[in-house]
Parts: C-alpha cells; sequence; structure tokens
C-alpha cells in the first residue's frame, strides 16, 4: 500500500498556500488578465500580486499550524473552497457579505436550483481528494519552543518577502488595488472568510439594537376613510426581473403583449433597485432609509411600511411564494402559498405565480376594510429560468433547461428568461383584469416592482448579487408598471393620465415607501412628499395637479 512519508508542517501549509492560489482562484487570475493585458510589465504586476497573496497565505497557515487545528482547518479551507470557486466560475459572482446573506437567508428550493453535476465534480476534485491526502500525510511537529521558533521565522521571511515585492512594485500595485476594489472580493478563502465574519457582526449588531417603532402618529385623511367603498392596493413584488427585458418598456422583443394591450397602465422607464439581492432590496425597499443610509442590521429592529399601513387603520396582508418577506411582514398577516398543492399550478417543489391569484376573488369578496395586499412573486428567478413558466409560454425557443448556465448558448438562457417574462406578463394581466372587473363595489389598484434584475452572461456575469457599486445596470434596473381602477382615482384622488406625463422620471426603490404613505394618504411625520412620485398627481375629487420638478433619486 502506498506510504506517505513524515513531513514537517511548514511543507504542508506552503503546499496548501500554493493549492489555494492556484486550486481555487481561476477567476480571480482570469480576471486580473483582463484588467493587465497580460503582457511585460503586467505580467510582473501579477506576478507580484500572485506572490504577495502567496505569502500572506502561508503566514497565517502557519501561525494556524498546531497539532490538532492544521488539519481539520485545511480540510474545511478545501471543501467549503471548492463550492466557492464552482459558483464563482459559473456565474461570475463576487463574495461580500451581501452575497453570505443571500446563502444564508436561501431556501431549500433555491439552493437545489443551483446544484448541478459540475459542482460535484468540483466538490471532489478540489475538496474530497485533497482532504484524504491532508488527512493521510503524517505531520511531524517540533517540541514547542522550536515550534515557535520555526513559525517566527517563517513570519518573518513572509512579512520581508511581502515588503520587498510591494517596495519594488509599489506603484502599480496599488493601483491596481486602488482602481479594482472587486479583486479582494475574488480572492479564495479570503472573501468567503471575511464576508462570514462581515456577516456574524451584522447580526450581532442586530441582536444589540432595540426594537424601534416607526410612524407612531400614522392615521388617514378622514375624508378618504369614510369614502363610499372600500379599497384594495396590490402591491406585487417581482423577483429578478431587469426592465431591459420588458416589451412595454421598450424591449425588442414583445415578452409583455397583455400588459401592452392594458388601458390605464403606466409603466415608468427609470427605476433602480436599492440593492442587487433580495435580503437587502426587499427590506430596503420597505423601510424609510433609503439605499445610502439602509443598514440591515437597523432595519432588522425597525418598523417598515407595512407597520405604518397597519397602524394608520387599513388591513394588510402578505402573500408569499418565494422565499419569505425577510422581515417586513413579519407583524401582519402572512400566508406562504409556495407549498400548495395544486396540480395544475405546483410541481417539483415550488409552485407557478399564478397560485397567487387563486384565491383572490375570494379574498376581495370577504373584504372589511381598506387592504393592502402583497404579493411576493417567483418571478423570474434563476438560474433554472425554464421551471419558472408553464409548457404554454415557451414562446422563445430554443432555451437552456440546466442549471449549469456555462453549457447553454447565451440565446437560450436569454430565451428562457424572456419566457419568464412572458408568463410575469399573464400573471399581471390576470390580476389587473380580476381587480377591474371588481371595481364597481372596490376600487383596486395594481403596483408592480422587482427587488431587482438580473444578469444574463453581459461581462460574464450571471444572476445578482453583485455588491451595488460594482453591479452591472442589468442587476440595479427595475420594471415599475402601475394600474388604478377608475373609482380607485376618483376615491383616492389620482390621476393615471397625469402619471403618464411623469413616467420617465427617475425614480428608485427608495420612493416606495412615501408614495405608499402619500397615495393611501396616511399622515405620519414619518412621510416625505419629496420622495412621493404620487404628489404631484394627487388633487381633491381627482383634480390632480401636474408634478412640476423630479422626485429626488438615490443612486
Amino acid at each position: 500500500m502506498f506510504k506517505i512519508k513524515p513531513v514537517r508542517p511548514e511543507f504542508v501549509t506552503l503546499a496548501a498556500s500554493l493549492f489555494l492560489l492556484v486550486g481555487f482562484n481561476t477567476p480571480l487570475w482570469t480576471h486580473l488578465a483582463s484588467i493587465t493585458g497580460g503582457e511585460g510589465a503586467s505580467t510582473q504586476l501579477a506576478w507580484a500580486f500572485a506572490v504577495l497573496l502567496l505569502c500572506v497565505f502561508n503566514f497565517v497557515l502557519t501561525m494556524l499550524a498546531f497539532p490538532k487545528l492544521l488539519k481539520p482547518l485545511l480540510m474545511v479551507l478545501f471543501l467549503v473552497s471548492a463550492c466557492v470557486a464552482y459558483f464563482m466560475g459559473q456565474y461570475g459572482i463576487v463574495v461580500d457579505a451581501g452575497m453570505f446573506r443571500n446563502l444564508v437567508e436561501t431556501n431549500v428550493t433555491e439552493v437545489e436550483g443551483l446544484l448541478s453535476p459540475l459542482l460535484w465534480v468540483y466538490i471532489l476534485g478540489l475538496g474530497v481528494l485533497p482532504c484524504a491526502l491532508v488527512w493521510k500525510t503524517p505531520i511531524v511537529y517540533r517540541r514547542p519552543h522550536r515550534e515557535v521558533l520555526s513559525k517566527l521565522l517563517i513570519g518573518t521571511g513572509c512579512a520581508g518577502i511581502i515588503a520587498t515585492v510591494a517596495l519594488l512594485d509599489y506603484q502599480g500595485l496599488s493601483s491596481l488595488l486602488r482602481n479594482h476594489h472587486e479583486l479582494r472580493l475574488m480572492v479564495v478563502p479570503s472573501n468567503y472568510i471575511g464576508a462570514s465574519i462581515g456577516y456574524a457582526r451584522e447580526q450581532v449588531s442586530t441582536a444589540q439594537h432595540p426594537f424601534v417603532p416607526l410612524g407612531e402618529d400614522a392615521v388617514r385623511a378622514v375624508n378618504v376613510s369614510n369614502h363610499a367603498s372600500k379599497s384594495l392596493t396590490v402591491l406585487v413584488v417581482g423577483e429578478s426581473a431587469r426592465a431591459e427585458n420588458f416589451g412595454v418598456l421598450g424591449y425588442g422583443r414583445d415578452t409583455t403583449p397583455q400588459l401592452t394591450a392594458e388601458q390605464g397602465l403606466v409603466s415608468f422607464t427609470d427605476v433602480h433597485s436599492c440593492g442587487t439581492e433580495t435580503a437587502v432590496s426587499v427590506p430596503c425597499m420597505f423601510s424609510n432609509m433609503g439605499r445610502k443610509q439602509y443598514k440591515a442590521a437597523i432595519a432588522k429592529n425597525q418598523e417598515g411600511l407595512l407597520d405604518v399601513l397597519k397602524r394608520a387603520g387599513l388591513d394588510v396582508v402578505w402573500w408569499d411564494n418565494q422565499s419569505g418577506c425577510k422581515g417586513t411582514c413579519d407583524r401582519v398577516t402572512l400566508l406562504d402559498v409556495s407549498h400548495e398543492k395544486d396540480p395544475t399550478l405546483c410541481a417539483d417543489s415550488e409552485c407557478r405565480d399564478e397560485i397567487l391569484l387563486q384565491g383572490l376573488q375570494a379574498f376581495i369578496d370577504h373584504m372589511s376594510k381598506d387592504t393592502v395586499l402583497v404579493l411576493h412573486q417567483m418571478g423570474s428567478h434563476g438560474p433554472e429560468y425554464y421551471k419558472r413558466y408553464p409548457q404554454a409560454f415557451e414562446h422563445f425557443t430554443p432555451v437552456c433547461k440546466s442549471n449549469a448556465l456555462d453549457a447553454c448558448s447565451r440565446e437560450s438562457i436569454v430565451n428562457a428568461y424572456d419566457n419568464t417574462v412572458r408568463y410575469t406578463d399573464h400573471v399581471l394581466a390576470r390580476l389587473i383584469d380580476t381587480l377591474r372587473n371588481n371595481q364597481d363595489h372596490v376600487a383596486s389598484a395594481m403596483i408592480y416592482l422587482s427587488d431587482h434584475g438580473e444578469s444574463l452572461g453581459e461581462y460574464n456575469v450571471f444572476l445578482h448579487g453583485t455588491p451595488y457599486m460594482l453591479a452591472p445596470d442589468q442587476q440595479k434596473h427595475v420594471p415599475l408598471l402601475v394600474w388604478f381602477s377608475d373609482s380607485y382615482q376618483r376615491a383616492l384622488a389620482v390621476d393615471s393620465r397625469c402619471l403618464q406625463r411623469t413616467r420617465n422620471a427617475p425614480l428608485s426603490q427608495d420612493n416606495l415607501f412615501h408614495s405608499m404613505l402619500g397615495l393611501l394618504n396616511v399622515q405620519t411625520r414619518v412621510y416625505n412628499s419629496a420622495l412621493d412620485m404620487f404628489a404631484g398627481c394627487k388633487g381633491v375629487n381627482g383634480n390632480a395637479l401636474v408634478a412640476t420638478k423630479q422626485m429626488p433619486v438615490e443612486r
């Protein structure tokens, strides 16, 4: 039987550092080559960067090379790094605290959608086999005082090399790291270690913050709360829908045939999200903080839009066909429809979005007061876009029917995604038709706003979750669609024709909190009319005033 010779810990740490550098960082080196050009002085800069990382890895591992720690540590690093390397290579992601939050707060169905045979190849080749080698390798440690001396010598040597390389090419390295912040988020394993630490700090901070009520003075204007018919405002939270692929917003393909034909629909052209992942965008869009001031730790311990609406006397209900409301609906009525057993609409452990409409008519029939209903869609969640719509909506072909997007042509990926948009078009049109059919006894409205956009291979990036400052516009530019029934416009004194004239104004999810309060005539000190997208199109008895200035927007 093959027998491995005993080795000193410094040999193991150096070999492990080289393996981490080469085996798990292909996306980093590919990106670095695209930045530097890969010739002459640029090659020298890339080598200098690699030497710095090698020395940092070796320094840290050497300091942690203790008899009962080193092997388990390396095995965990190899297994986790194999998974991270797979997702970075497959989808072009970078890893920060936000991406780590996505991982922690996702559900089983979403995780299953990301698994593929290639992932197991990564885990076996870069994780299990190296772990077996580490486990079988005998490591001979010196006496404690000699081990300490060895660590000091190696640590000093690594520090000396780092200082020398940095001084020899300080201008090039400093310029590289200053102008390309994404590099630190691409270095495996330091990226996910830093991300996990950042997420842990966020959780500690959350636990330390007291819970803060919001809008305790909230009341509805008397003339609105006493209107003759009840009102129903349906807020649809889309998923991974990018404005660029909506026909009603100018896309070259007819992805929204039914919405395009809807009378009175207002489609806003320049709307941007608060974040690039659900775990940030959803709580942010329902808070009053705005993107630049948003902090997850504060949001989790503070009431939001739905709490203020409820306090003002509205019924507030959330129906979910996704991975939850990320804390925004914790204090209102919640119905999770994602695990219904409908034989037509539910299959493969998930339900298609028409399940959100299944009980809508009965809900309308039993309304007892003015109501806000939030519908949280599965929408265009990837990478398995082909699962998000029924076969009847496979209008664009061929489609990618794999979660390994690198195995598909970009055309087939876009086709599958565009089919999800056509299905969303159908769901929203059905919703509007239902509301229109009930408008004689219920004043109704629909507001559709996606949580974030999606990358479909632009810049070799897929899905979403890229840090906001690095994210392409496709992950931030989102659709916002509004429809008001005639009775709603009369009851709430808002004018759709006026809104049509403001549809090109720059907006963001920062506007949602204040726009909903203004639309529903909720009076409170936390309302800011400057961020109310409807303010300029509201008036007494429907005599709307046309907006004379653009709403401020945070980008």
